[in-house]
């Protein structure tokens, strides 16, 4: 392994066992180097993949921090449906429902988990410049998140992932998306206010927390007559 992947593996553990914790400063670049007996520049090619993969951020003159959640990470980060004019805007969030059941045969592959495992089931509708645009429905393992309760998830300050990450040290740092165009279904076309059958975006996304581990399982339906999923792909050149 070349010695910058290791000291960032070894970063990445650090963070994981919550040495540095979300918020907080990690050690100056020179003293990183002596504690791994690395040199500077192999200990910033480490943190630079850190900061790529949006689990540390750098600010100016004043070192570099574990990412935290927050509203502007989710928007620039995880949330890509703008308007069809390039308006991108922070979602308003309704939840609609909160419930316990178990993961069935999509969702427990999709989680690596077992079907039959008890899930917690959460739907929101997400709204934007006052029309409902998103139908989302979650599934996330109840052994990963207990004593997660309707009244703590509905009462959160901050974002879905700010949640895990806060109160449940789960930090999600990527996700793994598929799309594909479907006709709306009943659930979704009760919450959107559209035709059973009307075309609609469907994404089917697995959060993937730092440890590589998949913590949920969301479909999204999405309305596409006035907004557009936009993502920025690249690529190492």
């Amino acid at each position: 392994m070349p010695m910058f992947r290791a000291v960032k593996a070894a970063l990445l553990r650090g963070i994981e066992a919550g040495t540095v914790v979300p918020g907080s400063a990690l050690p100056s670049e020179a003293q990183l180097a002596a504690t791994f007996g690395v040199s500077v520049g192999t200990v910033r090619r480490a943190v630079d993949d850190l900061v790529a993969e949006h689990i540390v951020v750098r600010r100016q003159g004043r070192g570099t921090f574990v990412a935290l959640h927050t509203s502007d990470r989710f928007l620039f980060q995880f949330f890509h449906v703008e308007r069809v004019d390039g308006l991108l805007e922070a979602p308003s969030v309704e939840l609609l429902s909160f419930d316990r059941g178990r993961l069935d045969d999509d969702a427990a592959a999709a989680l690596g988990r077992k079907p039959g495992e008890p899930a917690l089931l959460v739907e929101n509708r997400l709204s934007l410049q006052g029309r409902a645009v998103v139908h989302d429905r979650l599934v996330i393992p109840a052994g990963l998140f207990r004593g997660l309760t309707e009244k703590r998830w509905r009462e959160r300050p901050s974002t879905i992932y700010h949640l895990y990450q806060s109160e449940y040290a789960i930090t999600v740092v990527r996700a793994h998306e598929r799309l594909r165009a479907v006709g709306a279904d009943r659930g979704s076309s009760r919450v959107l206010g559209v035709a059973v059958g009307q075309p609609v975006l469907q994404v089917r996304r697995v959060a993937i927390a730092l440890d590589g581990k998949p913590v949920e399982w969301r479909i999204s339906t999405v309305l596409t007559a006035q907004h557009e999923y936009v993502n920025l792909l690249s690529r190492p050149v």
